[in-house]
C-alpha cells in the first residue's frame, strides 16, 4: 500500500509542477491552445499517442475485444499503429500544419469556417464537437473505477474528483505546453508499464507459448481453437473494429489538432516514426494482453460483471509493485487523453461557438479568461456525468459514449481530408457530411435504446448492428458523399480557394548546409 501511495503522490506532484513551470507559455490564446506552434517531434508524437490511448482501451476495449477475438485482437492494435498513427502523420500532418497556419486557424471548427468561408459551418462543427466530446470524456473515468477498488478499496467518486481537479490545475495553468510535456512523461510510463504487465500476466500460464497452448484449448463455436487463430472466430467484426478505432482518428479534433502545433517539416518526419512505434507497443500490447482474457475468467462472470471486469481480474493476483505500475499506467493514459479532450472542447466552445455567435470580436484577455473558465466547466460536467452513470447505471449515457467516436469522425473526416487536398470541395458537401454523420449516429442511439426497430430490413439491421458498424459506415459513406455532393453543388465552392492552396506552393530559401546539391561538371 505504501508503494502505491508514494507512486501516486509523486505522479500527481510532477504534473502539477510541470503546469506551473509552463505558465509563461500560456499567456496568449495561441500559446494556451497550440503552444505557439513551436512543439517538437517527441512531444507532439507522444501527445498524439497518449491522447489516442486511454483507460477505455486498456480496461474496456482490450477486455471486450480480447474476449471476442482472442489473440487476433492484436490486429486492432496494429491497425491503430499503421492506419491510426502512421498514415495520418504521413497524409494529414504536413498539409494540416501548413494550411492551418496560412489560415490562422487554431481549432478544427475554425479551420472549417475559414477553409469554406462559412460562419455557419464553424458554429455547427463546434456544437457537434462539444456535444459528442463530453460523453467521450466522461467514459475515461469509468475505466479507473474497478482498478482503484481492487488496489485501494476507495470509492469511485473520490478517484474521479481527484483526477479531475489535478487535470484542471495543470491544464488551466500551463495550457497546451504543460499538456504536451506531461503527455511525454505519461507516454514513457505507458511504454514501460505495458511491457512489465504483459510479462507478469503471461508468466501465470507458463509464459507466451504456454498461454497460447491454453488459449487454443478453449472452444470457439464452429472454429476449433479460434481464439488462438490468426484472424479469430469473427474476421468481419474484427475488420469493423480495426477500421473504427484506426480510421476514426483522422476526423477527431483532439487528434488532428496535434498537427497544428508541430514545429517544422523535419519534426513531422521524426514524429511519424515515434508515434508509430509508440502505438505498436502500447496499443498492440493492450490488445495482445486482452487476447488472453479467457484464461482468467469465465462466461458467467463476464455476463454478470461486464467486459470491464476482465482486465482487472487478470491483474488481481499480481504483486503490489506491478499493481502500482498498472495504476500509474492507466492514470497516465486517462489523464493525458482527458487533458487533450478538455483543451479541445474548451477552445472550441470559446473561440468557435461563442466567438462565432458574437458580432464583436473578443479581446485576448477576455478569451483567455473564458478559455480557462470552460476548462473547469468541461471537467466538472464530465466528472459529474461519470459519477452519475456509475451510481445509476444509466444506459442512455453508456450508449451515448459508444456513438461519440462514430459521430465525430463520420461528420469531420471527409470534409477535413478533402479540404486539404481538393480545391473543388463545396460548402454544401460539408454541411451534408455534418448532417449525415450526426443523424446516423443519433438513429443508432435510438435503436440501441429500443426506441426504433429496423429488424425488418436486412441492410439496415447490418448497418445498425451496433455503434461500431454504423460508425464505420458513417465514415466510409462520407468519403463518397462529399465528392458526389461537391460535383452537384459547384456554385457553393468558396471564393479564394486558389489563394488558400497557394500556401503549398510558396517558395522558401534554404541554407546550403540544409540541402544536398549536385555539383556541375565543367
Amino acid at each position: 500500500m505504501a508503494v502505491k501511495i508514494v507512486l501516486l503522490v509523486v505522479f500527481f506532484a510532477v504534473f502539477v509542477v510541470v503546469g506551473i513551470l509552463c505558465r509563461k507559455s500560456s499567456h496568449s490564446v495561441d500559446g494556451f491552445v497550440l503552444g505557439g506552434r513551436t512543439v517538437g517531434p517527441w512531444l507532439t508524437a507522444f501527445a498524439y499517442g497518449t491522447s489516442y490511448f486511454s483507460a477505455i482501451i486498456f480496461v474496456g476495449y482490450a477486455g471486450q475485444f480480447g474476449w471476442n477475438f482472442g489473440l487476433a485482437s492484436t490486429w486492432i492494435g496494429l491497425g491503430n499503429a499503421f492506419i491510426g498513427s502512421l498514415l495520418p502523420w504521413a497524409i494529414l500532418g504536413r498539409r494540416t500544419r501548413i494550411m492551418t497556419q496560412h489560415l490562422g486557424s487554431k481549432t478544427m471548427p475554425e479551420y472549417f469556417g475559414q477553409r469554406y468561408s462559412s460562419k455557419g459551418l464553424k458554429v455547427a462543427s463546434s456544437a457537434i464537437t462539444f456535444f459528442f466530446l463530453i460523453p467521450y470524456t466522461a467514459s475515461l473515468f469509468n475505466g479507473l473505477s474497478r482498478l482503484f477498488r481492487m488496489a485501494f478499496n476507495v470509492d469511485y467518486s473520490i478517484c474521479v474528483i481527484v483526477m479531475a481537479v489535478l487535470t484542471a490545475v495543470y491544464v488551466i495553468v500551463g495550457g497546451y505546453m504543460a499538456t504536451a510535456i506531461n503527455d511525454f512523461i505519461q507516454g514513457i510510463i505507458m511504454l514501460v508499464g505495458i511491457v512489465a504487465v504483459i510479462a507478469a500476466v503471461l508468466s501465470k500460464h507458463g509464459g507466451f507459448m504456454g498461454s497460447i497452448v491454453e488459449l487454443s484449448k478453449i472452444e470457439s463455436g464452429e472454429l476449433s481453437g479460434g481464439f488462438a487463430s490468426f484472424f479469430g472466430p469473427d474476421p468481419l467484426y474484427l475488420l469493423v473494429v480495426v477500421l473504427l478505432t484506426s480510421l476514426g482518428t483522422w476526423g477527431l479534433p483532439q487528434m488532428v489538432g496535434k498537427f497544428y502545433a508541430i514545429k517544422s517539416e523535419g519534426s513531422i518526419k521524426i514524429g511519424t516514426v515515434i508515434s508509430t512505434f509508440f502505438a505498436i507497443v502500447v496499443a498492440g500490447g493492450c490488445y495482445f494482453l486482452g487476447g488472453f482474457g479467457r484464461l482468467f475468467t469465465t462466461q458467467d462472470v463476464v455476463s454478470k460483471e461486464g467486459f470491464d471486469s476482465i482486465v482487472p481480474t487478470m491483474l488481481s493476483g499480481l504483486p503490489d509493485v506491478i499493481i502500482a505500475v498498472v495504476l500509474v499506467l492507466v492514470l497516465s493514459a486517462s489523464m493525458s487523453t482527458l487533458s487533450s479532450l478538455v483543451l479541445t472542447s474548451s477552445s472550441t466552445l470559446t473561440l468557435d461557438f461563442i466567438g462565432g455567435l458574437k458580432k464583436k470580436k473578443s479581446g485576448e484577455k477576455s478569451n483567455m479568461f473564458v478559455l480557462r473558465l470552460f476548462v473547469a466547466v468541461f471537467i466538472f460536467i464530465s466528472a459529474a456525468i461519470a459519477i452519475f452513470q456509475a451510481k445509476s447505471k444509466a444506459t442512455f449515457i453508456a450508449q451515448l459514449m459508444g456513438i461519440s467516436w462514430g459521430a465525430l469522425s463520420g461528420s469531420f473526416l471527409a470534409p477535413f481530408l478533402y479540404g486539404l487536398y481538393w480545391k473543388k470541395t463545396t460548402k454544401a458537401s460539408v454541411a451534408v457530411s455534418f448532417a449525415f454523420g450526426t443523424v446516423l449516429m443519433i438513429i443508432q442511439l435510438c435503436i440501441s435504446l429500443g426506441w426504433l426497430n429496423v429488424s425488418g430490413s436486412a441492410f439496415l439491421s447490418f448497418i445498425f448492428k451496433n455503434s461500431l458498424y454504423s460508425g464505420v459506415f458513417s465514415m466510409l459513406a462520407s468519403m463518397v458523399i462529399v465528392p458526389l455532393v461537391s460535383l452537384c453543388t459547384r456554385k457553393t465552392v468558396p471564393e479564394g480557394t486558389d489563394e488558400m492552396f497557394s500556401c503549398y506552393d510558396r517558395t522558401v530559401t534554404v541554407a546550403a548546409k540544409n540541402i544536398l546539391t549536385e555539383s556541375k561538371e565543367n
